[in-house]
């Protein structure tokens, strides 16, 4: 990964390329290549879906490699959603291919003239920018079906669905997975909007006839990967709850704490929730057997294996196993509790592109406002169909959930920054409450992760329904996962990695074998306040200031059941958390 693929969509007399070295971007990969890129080459103040913007595509610095778990993709720009810095983030196989070819980052900038739609194909002969107007309005199983067909399934997608052509917020970006199904997704942001302003429908990958990347020091890295292989699959949650049922075992843990938000944010448990349960998706998905049925690795080499697919009764194949956010979302948020529906929807959000948690939510606010009612199943999928057709009721709903509440008048409206918050009630889980606040992302569970400690009491424990430490915890773990984020390596490494010394040592030495460094625990603390304070500075630039720090007024005012508690973080203490 010695070069950077910039493209100008905008350019006279049509699309142009270039590649270039890496320059003062040497060192950096996934989020903090990124950061780097949109926060020194984008205008804060730009148009998100402007020619201004650009759209950055980076793999992680240990993917193509043979270490494990390291396929994860960061898709970066301005953010329709929020206004701000963005990085979103993929599993499948667009991270190891993009890397084998040997790209630290593709950059997409400017914008078209006109309306036609462009495919940009890169393998190891070089790069094509071909325009395809025959892919308008494709759904994203259509789009790669057809890239199949025409170049064969040795390849990798990174795609967009009908959503990302209308450039609504809630679009998101399709990264294909080891059978080439567009079911991992950079989904947060609005990522996808941007990718379709600059009239990218699809970038074709193709690394045949390449190797893995090859380590300055290989004796050193296959003794690192076998240590570090050891300690994912010997701890308890990445060894045994993930691969066994998959991120929804969440679901009952979380439910059971009270902390599992229910009828867009009333409730903090859900009657339903064993119904929706990881344990009750990989009963049915295990009788219903199939290939990748329960347990799925979403890229080659991936270890944990949380994912899953969804078969119906007669075998046919449904939508990947349905991630933890997304049965939330989908399913208690809105009183929902089938899984075969909840299966269905995931599916439909990933054809047409869009991110789960961002229209469950909506969905939730829209059945607050009485366009549908809780527990409608069939309204919901009809809803989302909507989206997928551009009704103006689509283009509203597709806009994410803070457009769609002040459009039909809904106080209670789950979101930081624009953007709708996860599956976790920060009334009852204090710590998550305190990353979706300050995360530099808008609400954002995976920018610090505080469930891990407040919940699973891993790395620790801090009481989820007191004020005391979360700011700390916070902090660690929003410094920690911005290094995750630049490694290429799953965020789900954390669980072992926290509470185990030496598996973190592990990824070290990965990184040091890999480039022939001598790094510490403290140089990727460093690297993480590094992407932080980028993104931070970012978006003071753009206009943001500690008031967007904070929650919605209805966290601090209405206490949820069952234990009747409010977010009681102060306002002062959120302030003073990028205080290193």
């Amino acid at each position: 990964m010695d070069k950077i693929l910039r493209i100008n969509m905008g350019a006279k007399g049509g699309p142009m390329f270039k590649t270039e070295p890496l320059g003062d971007y040497a060192g950096l990969g996934g989020r903090a290549m990124t950061s780097a890129i949109v926060s020194s080459e984008v205008p804060p103040l730009c148009h998100p879906l402007g020619a201004e913007n650009k759209l950055v595509i980076a793999p992680g610095l240990l993917s193509g490699t043979s270490a494990a778990m390291s396929g994860r993709i960061s898709v970066g720009c301005k953010s329709p959603l929020t206004g701000g810095i963005k990085e979103a983030n993929s599993g499948g196989m667009g991270a190891q291919t993009l890397a084998r070819l040997g790209y630290a980052a593709i950059v997409l900038e400017g914008n078209p003239e006109g309306d036609d739609l462009f495919k940009i194909i890169i393998n190891k002969d070089g790069v094509k920018i071909e325009k395809d107007n025959s892919l308008k309005n494709l759904t994203n199983y259509e789009l790669v079906d057809k890239m199949k067909e025409k170049y064969g399934d040795k390849i990798a997608c990174i795609s967009i669905g009908p959503a990302g052509e209308m450039k609504l917020g809630a679009a998101s970006i399709a990264v294909t997975d080891m059978e080439l199904r567009p079911s991992r997704h950079a989904a947060r942001g609005g990522v996808g909007a941007v990718m379709g302003a600059k009239q990218v429908k699809v970038i074709v990958l193709d690394d045949s006839g390449l190797k893995n990347r090859e380590p300055k020091d290989l004796e050193k890295f296959r003794e690192a990967n076998k240590k570090w292989v050891e300690g994912l699959t010997t701890h308890s949650v990445t060894g045994q709850a993930l691969p066994t049922y998959g991120t929804n075992v969440l679901t009952n843990i979380i439910n059971e704490s009270g902390g599992y938000p229910t009828y867009n944010f009333s409730e903090g448990q859900f009657e339903g929730a064993s119904k929706i349960s990881g344990e009750t998706f990989a009963e049915l998905e295990n009788k219903r057997g199939g290939p990748g049925a329960a347990t799925h690795p979403c890229h080659r080499g991936c270890v944990i294996k949380c994912s899953g697919t969804f078969y119906d009764k007669d075998g046919n194949f449904v939508s990947k196993q349905p991630e933890y956010e997304t049965v939330w979302a989908h399913g208690g948020n809105c009183g929902i509790d089938d899984p075969e529906v909840i299966a269905q929807i995931d599916f439909l959000d990933d054809t047409y592109g869009i991110d789960t948690i961002e229209m469950g939510v909506t969905i939730g606010v829209a059945m607050q406002a009485g366009i549908a009612k809780f527990g409608d199943a069939k309204a919901a999928i009809e809803l989302i169909k909507e989206v997928g057709k551009g009704t103006p009721l689509g283009r509203i709903l597709g806009s994410g959930a803070a457009v769609t509440g002040r459009v039909f008048g809904v106080e209670k409206v789950p979101v930081v920054k624009g953007q709708a918050l996860p599956a976790y009630d920060p009334r009852a889980i204090q710590g998550i409450g305190v990353t979706y606040a300050t995360s530099p992302m808008g609400g954002d569970h995976t920018a610090g992760y505080a469930i891990a400690t407040n919940i699973l009491k891993v790395g620790g424990f801090v009481d989820p329904l007191k004020p005391e430490g979360q700011i700390d915890l916070s902090r660690n773990l929003q410094i920690a996962t911005a290094a995750v984020d630049s490694s290429g390596m799953c965020l789900f490494i954390a669980f072992a990695v926290l509470d185990q010394p030496e598996t973190f040592q592990a990824l070290i030495d990965l990184l040091n074998s890999c480039y022939g460094l001598s790094l510490t625990g403290d140089d990727i603390v460093a690297l993480g306040k590094k992407v932080l304070k980028m993104e931070r500075e970012f978006n003071e630039k753009a206009g943001f200031t500690r008031e967007h720090d904070r929650l919605p007024r209805f966290f601090y005012t209405d206490p949820i059941k069952p234990h009747n508690q409010t977010f009681s973080v102060k306002d002062s203490e959120l302030d003073s958390l990028f205080n290193w």
